[in-house]
C-alpha cells in the first residue's frame, strides 16, 4: 500500500555520511562517542543523581564499553545519534547529547541528555541541547523534536526551556524509575520554532 506523503528524510540521510563533530561556539564539542571513553563514563555513572534520573547502572567499564559500541552502531543504523560533549580544549567528558527514537520518514526524534558532575551548573546541557537542535533542523532537516523528563526533574525543565523546547504537556505514569513510576514533562521544538 502506498504512502500518500513523501518522507520528510530519506533512508541514509545520516548514514551516508561520517557523523560530524558539532561546536557549540563557546567552548564545547559534541563528537562521536570513542571506546576510550569507557571509563569517564564509567565514572559518570557513579552518580546517585544519574541513577535518580535514569533506569541504567553501569556496573564496570566493559559494561560501558558496550554501550559505546552500540551507540556507534546506532548511527548507521539511523535509529539514534549520540555525540559525547566534551571541553573543546581539554577533552574532558561532560555530557552526552542524542537524538533517541529517530523516525526519519516522519523527520522526527527525541532529544535526550546528561552532564558529569563536574559539569553541572555551567550550562553544559542546555548549550549542547541547542547545538544538536541546530544541526538536526538547518542542516539535517528534522521537522519535529521532543524531548521528555520527569516531571520532578526541575532542572531538567530548566534545560528544556533554556534550550527552546516548549512545554506540550504531561504524560501521566510514563517512565519507570527506580522508585515507581513518574509522570513525564513533554516539550517539542518544530522547524521553524
Amino acid at each position: 500500500m502506498p504512502y500518500t506523503a513523501d518522507p520528510v528524510l530519506p533512508a541514509g540521510t545520516l548514514s551516508g555520511a561520517p557523523q560530524p563533530e558539532l561546536r557549540t561556539g563557546d567552548g564545547l564539542l559534541l563528537r562521536p562517542w570513542r571506546a576510550g571513553d569507557a571509563p569517564a563514563v564509567h565514572a559518570a555513572f557513579q552518580d546517585p543523581v544519574m541513577h535518580q534520573w535514569h533506569i541504567r547502572a553501569a556496573d564496570s567499564e566493559e559494561e560501558v564499553a558496550g554501550w559505546i559500541e552500540e551507540w556507534r552502531t546506532c548511527w548507521q543504523e539511523e535509529s539514534s545519534a549520540q555525540w559525547a560533549v566534551v571541553d573543546a580544549h581539554t577533552d574532558d567528558l561532560l555530557g552526552r547529547v542524542a537524538l533517541r527514537g529517530v523516525q526519519l520518514a516522519e523527520g522526527v526524534a527525541e532529544v535526550a541528555y546528561w552532564t558529569t558532575r563536574a559539569a553541572r551548573g555551567r550550562g553544559v546541557a542546555p548549550r549542547a541541547t541547542t547545538a544538536l537542535t541546530r544541526w538536526a533542523f538547518d542542516e539535517i532537516g528534522f521537522h519535529r523534536l521532543e524531548l521528555m523528563h520527569a516531571t520532578a526533574n526541575e532542572a531538567s525543565c530548566r534545560v528544556a526551556g533554556k534550550a527552546g523546547f516548549a512545554l506540550e504537556g504531561t504524560r501521566r505514569s510514563a517512565a519507570l524509575h527506580q522508585d515507581g513510576w513518574h509522570d513525564m514533562h513533554l516539550h517539542a521544538r518544530v522547524q521553524g520554532d
